[in-house]
């Protein structure tokens, strides 16, 4: 029976989706040609193969790259064709294909540049696994950032996909050969370095034309399609980050049914500005209803798709809490921190490496003191608000629009010291 399991995730569908799709929105068409690839699939056997799976082994999938028409609905002009990144992948950017990928492969990596493309000032690493970032961070040099990213979630890393806005280096390629990933892709990649990557044999290594003009991207929108289980369609235009700068930010202000005005007594620092302006690129990619802590251009913790605000933020917490224990332990022993709970159990360790660990963690409220609070909607309460400013975190940054806004700035306030809020005007969901 294990085996049978182990053959669903090997078994490569066919598709029978045909080769171009048009699509028209009324005298408007656009064009779109499915992208397959020459594939060895062994010795001295090359096929044409589309893409491995859907999101599951048993759903047939294709990818299309739009190739002809320049939507224009009302005064927004749609991206337009030659502008192809996943989706004009071609088998001279495939530098290993590993087993040929599959469509969560490639979303995920699409995820990764949407957030990439607002983190472009300096070497930055995004990971991502089942369409949502687990780490992402800034570093002086890729091979930083990407060990940063690894650090700020090891566990849900596990198996992800590594999108870095900067070429692979040496030392950079050593260190993502070091652990399991399933896709990694960057704009260019420095000699030796794809040898090093192909010691995972199973590791699809992509370059990625155009990765360097990521920044171009920032305002183009394209067509959304969410498909009913009726057959039905809802069409939408995707969302454009309208936050590129502190001068977008706006002050935290809101009145109370009394009509009194409260205002958030304390500003942001440049520090906490800083980490507000990455977390709020990396929450565009988070599903929602989300909320992230960022510490000096680092995610500590990302909760992602709760149905309430005030759960989010407890997951979030209690996420930052079990992977500054897990990294812990791995620094200390080697080991996972469930591993060291398991070999505890078998009287195989001392019960006190645990509570060393667990006490070290507790006192450092798992790094959160002094991390900036990013949340995609506003605060329906003040609840969230305050169960993040008992963690230590200093500044907020969230939509605002709330009626009960005057709460959470108010919690702002009351806090010792007081933290500072911005509102960004802008609600960021995705689903």
């Amino acid at each position: 029976m294990s085996e049978d399991l182990k053959k669903m995730y090997r078994t490569v569908k066919g598709d029978h989706f045909p080769p171009e799709i048009r699509i028209t929105f009324g005298d408007q068409t656009l064009v779109y040609r499915k992208r397959t690839w020459k594939i060895e699939v062994e010795p001295g056997v090359i096929e044409e193969r589309g893409l491995r799976y859907g999101e599951n082994p048993d759903q047939e999938a294709a990818l299309y790259e739009l190739v002809n028409g320049n939507l224009i609905l009302g005064e927004c002009e749609f991206i337009r064709p030659g502008w192809g990144l996943v989706s004009s992948l071609r088998e001279e950017d495939m530098l290993q294909f590993g087993k040929h990928p599959s469509k969560t492969n490639l979303t995920d990596v699409d995820n990764s540049l949407n957030i990439l493309r607002y983190l472009s000032k300096k070497p930055c690493c995004v990971i991502v696994k089942h369409n949502n970032p687990c780490g992402v961070a800034y570093g002086e040099t890729i091979s930083e950032a990407f060990i940063r990213a690894f650090r700020a979630d090891r566990i849900a890393a596990f198996g992800g996909a590594i999108a870095l806005n900067r070429p692979v280096d040496k030392a950079c390629a050593e260190a993502i050969s070091e652990q399991y990933f399933e896709v990694v892709a960057a704009p260019e990649y420095e000699e030796g370095a794809v040898e090093i990557l192909k010691k995972r044999p199973n590791l699809r290594i992509i370059r990625i034309r155009r990765m360097d003009r990521l920044e171009e991207y920032w305002g183009q929108r394209v067509v959304e399609f969410k498909s009913l289980m009726d057959g039905g369609l809802i069409v939408q235009q995707s969302q454009v980050n309208k936050v590129r700068g502190p001068e977008d930010l706006q002050p935290a202000v809101a009145r109370k049914p009394d009509g009194t005005e409260v205002r958030c007594r304390r500003e942001p620092s440049p520090r906490e500005i800083e980490d507000m302006l990455f977390g709020w690129a990396v929450e565009l990619g988070v599903t929602s209803n989300s909320v992230l802590f960022v510490k000096d251009q680092c995610t500590v913790a990302i909760g992602t798709g709760e149905q309430d605000r005030v759960g989010v933020t407890e997951i979030a917490i209690f996420k930052a809490y079990t992977k500054y224990a897990d990294l812990l332990c791995y620094d200390r022993y080697g080991i996972p921190y469930k591993q060291l709970e398991l070999e505890i159990r078998k009287g195989e360790r001392p019960e006190s490496q645990k509570i060393e660990i667990d006490e070290e963690t507790r006192a450092a409220r798992a790094g959160l003191p002094g991390s900036v609070m990013v949340s995609d909607a506003f605060f329906p309460f003040r609840d969230a608000v305050d169960v993040a400013i008992r963690e230590g975190i200093t500044a907020i940054i969230q939509p605002g629009g709330s009626v009960r806004d005057w709460e959470s700035i108010e919690a702002c306030n009351e806090a010792d010291p007081p933290v500072a809020m911005v509102f960004t005007g802008q609600r960021v969901f995705k689903h």
